[in-house]
């Protein structure tokens, strides 16, 4: 009986993003209060990680590897650069803190999938331009939905995972397609102005929203493209 529940076990997915900072941005930056993370070893690997979605009742984890070990993972955002570290105190109140779950070892159902399955990928949804694409990221949530950005050979990937609603047995990733490298860890928008909106280093400017970008280390596993 356990092995038959071991096998029906939904297991997660982990995604890799590009590096701490990413990561750092990813569960702190722009949110009311920053998300939890977990850490633990990952294919012979420490790592910390965080749960961002679920795909067809498959929790899709983000995670980073780091040698460092501590109980928070601090993050500031001054002057247009990024800071972050791992620490054991809270001491900073100019930094934001994701807490640190320290895991001594993953469950069976917390392991990753190994195989990937075709029938358990997000939709492929093409968008126009940026814009739109911004118009999907918030009235859902307190927090607009993080973009992730990755490369697909000379081209470059920008958009957002969702469902419309929550009976639908699929989920889109929302995207545009960029023939440049969005090397800029922040998007600047406007609704009021007209300006398009750019690429910045900062959330400095007034009068202007601003959505977070996470870059991953390789091609999204899960998108159909």
């Amino acid at each position: 009986m356990i092995l038959e529940e071991i096998y029906m076990a939904k297991f997660p997915y982990y995604i890799e993003v590009y590096d701490l900072i990413e990561f750092s941005r990813l569960v702190c930056a722009l949110e009311r209060i920053p998300r939890t993370s977990f850490s633990f070893d990952f294919d012979k690997r420490n790592v910390i990680s965080v749960q961002m979605d679920v795909l067809k009742e498959r929790p899709v984890n983000y995670y980073v590897q780091t040698d460092k070990t501590g109980h928070y993972l601090s993050y500031e955002l001054k002057a247009g650069k990024e800071n972050c570290d791992i620490v054991n105190t809270i001491t900073n109140p100019t930094y934001l803190y994701s807490p640190i779950v320290r895991v001594k070892s993953l469950p069976n159902t917390l392991k990753p999938e190994t195989n990937m399955d075709k029938d358990v990928m997000y939709e492929s949804l093409e968008l126009e331009d940026i814009t739109s694409l911004i118009k999907l990221s918030y009235g859902f949530e307190e927090s607009p939905f993080p973009l992730f950005t990755f490369p697909d050979g000379t081209r470059w990937f920008v958009g957002l995972f969702m469902n419309f609603n929550e009976s639908d047995e699929f989920s889109y990733f929302c995207h545009v397609r960029l023939d440049y490298e969005p090397t800029k860890p922040f998007l600047k928008y406007s609704s009021k102005d007209g300006t398009e909106p750019t690429f910045v280093n900062s959330l400095s400017d007034h009068g202007y929203s601003y959505l977070k970008v996470i870059k991953l280390k390789d091609k999204h596993p899960l998108v159909k493209l």
